[in-house]
Parts: structure tokens; C-alpha cells; sequence
């Protein structure tokens, strides 16, 4: 089971995540969140993931001389892209940028899985996360969950991250429930928007151990 520790902005929380176990490690360039890191201190941080996680670069319907930018100061091994951009234009990234790419939808009711059919030939992985509350500002990290049994309407080999509210206290849960292929946790692991906590960052791959051992055993 893959797991992504997202929005981290420092060395300290970023070392947790690895020594954790983490698969994918998110930095977030995102101005409007608490947890945005400029593309040149994130280029900094990712040099202690290199070798050991999949670096991922989050946007939100950033632009080319953006994502261009991103690329060059911080040469993440993938791109999420976390807004409402169509198929055509993860294509075009893709194309642009030669890497893969994992498309987020949000969920709140079994239709809006659907919203995944258009970008199965264009996204690499896709994650699933909360719709966020009305007038939410942020696309993601606003701690909320979906109901993880909508999940059970996908395709068996539907390659994905699930996001939205898991934290130590539910993954569990999460995991009986849906069984996904891969775990994407931000705000769950945080002591203050933005703030992750190396502790947190422990508990939760702790939790996700014995949830494992729990369902093969």
C-alpha cells in the first residue's frame, strides 16, 4: 500500500515521513494554503527524498510558466493536480513536462466517481478526496471524509490514492472499508493548519501497520 504525507514544509516533518515509510512525499504550491511552499526551498527539501519517495509537485489550475517553474526549481518525479483541469489538459501537461500525473476528483455521493472516465487515458492515478464544504477555499486539506463504501463501485483495477480526513483514530477503518492501493493523508497528521507534527506523522503509520496486519492476518 502506497502512502503520501502531503503539504510538508519542513526538514524535520519531511525526515518523519521518510523514516515512516512514506512512498510519496506532497509539496504543495498552492499560494492560498497554509501549507504552500515557494518552488525553491521545496527544491531544497526534496533532495532527502531523493531515492527514497516519490516526489510529488501539487497545483491547482496552475498555468504553464507556473508548472514551468515548479519543474525547473523543484524536478518532482510526478505532478497532482488538484483543480478543475480537463482531460485535455493533463494531456497537455503531460506532454509538456514528461511526467506522470495523478489527477484528484473530489467525492461527496456515488456520481461523482463518474468524473473519473474522461481522464482514464490521460492520468497515470487519480485521488479521490472530500468535496470541500461550501465556500471552502481550499480544493484539499479541509479534514473531511466521504463515504469510503462509494469506492466500492470502481473497477477493480482503478489505481488510486484516497484522501479527505483519514488520520490515525480512522485509517483503519478506511482501510476495512475500502481496501484502497494507496492512503493520502495532510491535515490528519497536523497540530495547526500547515503545521505537520513528526509525532502525528508516527502515529498514523503505525496505525496503517496494524490495520494491515489486522486484514491479512
Amino acid at each position: 500500500m502506497d502512502i503520501k504525507i502531503c503539504g510538508l514544509k519542513t526538514g524535520r516533518t519531511l525526515a518523519a515521513a521518510l523514516d515512516g515509510g512514506a512512498t510519496h512525499v506532497g509539496f504543495i504550491f498552492f499560494p492560498k494554503s497554509p501549507r504552500y511552499v515557494a518552488p525553491e526551498e521545496a527544491g531544497r527539501l526534496r533532495q532527502a527524498a531523493r531515492g527514497r519517495a516519490w516526489v510529488v509537485a501539487v497545483s491547482v489550475d496552475a498555468d504553464d510558466a507556473t508548472l514551468d517553474e515548479i519543474v525547473a526549481k523543484m524536478a518532482p518525479d510526478m505532478l497532482q493536480l488538484h483543480g478543475a483541469e480537463t482531460p485535455e489538459r493533463v494531456a497537455a501537461i503531460k506532454a509538456r513536462h514528461g511526467l506522470p500525473v495523478i489527477k484528484a476528483l473530489p467525492v461527496r455521493e456515488a456520481a461523482d466517481l463518474e468524473a473519473a472516465r474522461p481522464y482514464l487515458a490521460v492520468a497515470d492515478r487519480f485521488l479521490f478526496d472530500a468535496k470541500p464544504p461550501k465556500g471552502a477555499e481550499l480544493p484539499g486539506g479541509n479534514g473531511t471524509a466521504f463515504d469510503w463504501t462509494l469506492l466500492s463501485a470502481l473497477e477493480p483495477d482503478t489505481d488510486y490514492l484516497l484522501s479527505g480526513g483519514l488520520d490515525a483514530a480512522n485509517v483503519a477503518e478506511a482501510i476495512r472499508i475500502a481496501r484502497p492501493p494507496g492512503l493520502d493523508v495532510s491535515s490528519g497528521v497536523e497540530i495547526a493548519p500547515g503545521e505537520k507534527d513528526a509525532g502525528r506523522i508516527g502515529a498514523f503509520f503505525e496505525a496503517v501497520r496494524k490495520a494491515r496486519a489486522a486484514t491479512t492476518a
